[in-house]
């Protein structure tokens, strides 16, 4: 496919989206499965122009003063890619499968069009309903917080240290020009360009031998400022597919008891396979047949519980760009919810002396630092770990670490801004001995 072909299917994929109001990866998968000519590197391309339009929809509509399908995407070569306008021309041309030529409006908003007076969440990238919420947590920056989250991310690989050292990782990956992330001791980071695809990973040698996880750099720096040590009994709660309880059983050696459990047991099905690769033993994998039961032998006698909280995820948006434009208020009040009774059920687990570690990847105070305040409210033998010494987790690293994330009383928070990471909240609350 051409170019001019792409940008056409891109526009196609999005008014898809649009009107269904259905998720990206649907979208374009349906699109491939009646597009069979297309070729991997086309649908790779599509998809790059679909979800940079996606991060880009506000401020591209912005730009073109208008916020069909074809503006957003045509806004965004400007704006995402530095493309000028004769240059989108040559791709808008109106020959065999391209889009219509561009109009004498077109052309002109992408000729003069600027930025000058959008509001912050025009500027950032978000929806408007959210805007209050990050005022109160970022005020006059949010807009640079919001455009950060709209940007691509990078893939970040977490090294097993259980088999093998970081320098050996990225030995066996060296035709992906891998880098050491800058925070996190285990981390391997994969420069992506715009158009490029995402490396098949999961076919890689060093993969199939359990030398590396696909993890975002912030999500291993939560599983490390945890805290977990080797011979202590730890639960990590929300499990999930067990990328954090990898993390956890990683830092703990293999040696004490973890404990993976997830309320959804449909979300517990790929951490078997993992952990059998990542050659974990100290795992029990505890899938609930009703919520809490599971665990109930373990209540009092944990040394540290992992909630990773279910919220409304705003801080993977750099992954997850359509998610953004289809959250609503309503999603966070039903995360606040589930998140106090989350930690309600940690309560009944951890020993005195013990420890939650409450980690979000929200950037809203509400899922954060407000739900840490009613937790001590309601729970007063709880107390927050200054969260400066909780950074002390990463060495040598803490000191400058300290200085990029945003602390507070009741925790510290990673941004893609702050700290290239995913936006990532976390607290450790210790129970009295």
């Amino acid at each position: 496919m051409t170019p001019s072909a792409r940008l056409a299917a891109a526009i196609e994929v999005f008014a898809d989206i649009d009107a269904r109001r259905r998720p990206a990866a649907d979208a374009l998968k349906d699109w491939g499965l009646s597009h069979r000519f297309a070729g991997s590197g086309d649908r790779a391309a599509i998809a790059g122009l679909v979800y940079d339009a996606l991060r880009r929809r506000a401020s591209s509509a912005h730009l073109m003063g208008e916020s069909t399908p074809r503006a957003i995407l045509l806004g965004m070569l400007k704006r995402e890619r530095g493309l000028d306008a004769d240059a989108i021309a040559r791709l808008a041309d109106g020959a065999r499968y391209a889009p219509p030529p561009l109009t004498e409006g077109e052309r002109a908003r992408l000729t003069v069009a600027d930025m000058a007076g959008a509001p912050p969440q025009v500027l950032g990238d978000y929806p408007e309903w959210l805007d209050p919420y990050l005022e109160r947590v970022f005020g006059a920056e949010r807009a640079e917080e919001g455009a950060a989250l709209a940007s691509r991310a990078p893939l970040d690989l977490r090294v097993n240290t259980l088999k093998v050292s970081r320098d050996e990782a990225a030995r066996s990956l060296a035709d992906l020009a891998p880098e050491p992330t800058r925070w996190s001791p285990h981390g391997l980071r994969i420069k992506l360009k715009a158009e490029a695809k995402s490396p098949a990973v999961h076919a890689e040698f060093a993969y199939l031998k359990g030398f590396v996880e696909i993890q975002d750099e912030g999500s291993q720096l939560a599983a490390l400022l945890a805290g977990a040590k080797p011979g202590e009994q730890v639960v990590d709660l929300c499990a999930g597919g067990g990328g954090k309880t990898l993390a956890l059983a990683a830092a703990m050696e293999n040696k004490g008891q973890l404990y993976a459990t997830d309320d959804d047991k449909r979300r517990l099905a790929p951490i078997h396979a993992r952990l059998e690769r990542a050659g974990v033993r100290n795992v029990q994998v505890r899938t609930p047949k009703s919520i809490g039961s599971e665990l109930a032998d373990l209540a009092g006698r944990i040394d540290l519980v992992l909630i990773d909280a279910p919220c409304t995820g705003i801080g993977t948006w750099r992954r997850n760009p359509d998610a953004k434009w289809r959250v609503r208020p309503g999603a966070l009040e039903v995360r606040m919810k589930e998140q106090v009774a989350t930690l309600e059920r940690a309560v009944t687990l951890v020993r005195s002396g013990g420890r939650i570690a409450y980690v979000t990847c929200s950037l809203l105070d509400e899922e954060n630092g407000a739900q840490v305040r009613a937790f001590l409210g309601r729970q007063p033998d709880f107390s927050v770990e200054k969260p400066a010494e909780v950074a002390n987790a990463l060495g040598e690293r803490a000191y400058l670490f300290r200085r990029a994330v945003l602390m507070s009383d009741e925790g510290l928070l990673m941004t893609p801004r702050r700290t290239d990471t995913d936006g990532f909240f976390v607290s450790i609350l210790k129970r009295s001995a």
